[in-house]
């Protein structure tokens, strides 16, 4: 069985390492996966470009993709993974600073299985983070 690994698309470097650093304090040691904008990580996703040598089959537990990307922004990203067989049951955590109604109603009408806004401060955030890796990552039964 392999590992449980984690996609995080974020683009921020500031934020990858804030989400990095709390998954680690909250001794989620799986392996992540970063991708910087939203074609790299349909690349990824599906195998092609430089992750072309990659086991499609290898698909990470769960996605914490944020929506303001560069190149494809995360809600076309979650579009595009939920219209195809192979990636649509993969869970997706929209994490994001956006308190925008219609960003949060389009994340949920386009598939995404949660919704969480980044908070500005770093205990809530750690604690935020801290809850999503015990649900997602040992409480959650993945699909087949």
């Amino acid at each position: 069985m392999r590992d449980k690994h984690i996609l995080l698309v974020e683009d921020n470097p500031d934020d990858e390492a804030l989400t990095l650093r709390a998954l680690k304090k909250n001794n989620i040691l799986n392996e992540v996966v970063v991708t910087r904008d939203g074609a790299e990580a349909l690349d990824y996703m599906f195998a092609q470009g430089i992750y072309a040598e990659r086991d499609i089959n290898d698909l990470p537990e769960v996605i914490l993709l944020d929506l303001k990307l560069p190149k494809i922004d995360g809600l076309e990203v979650l579009e595009r993974l939920r219209a195809h067989e192979h990636t649509r049951r993969t869970p997706i955590v929209i994490l994001t600073t956006s308190v925008e109604e219609s960003d949060v109603a389009r994340s949920y009408e386009s598939g995404a299985n949660s919704y969480i806004q980044k908070p500005v401060d770093f205990d809530q955030f750690m604690e935020a983070v801290r809850q999503l890796g015990m649900y997602w990552l040992l409480l959650n039964r993945s699909a087949p």
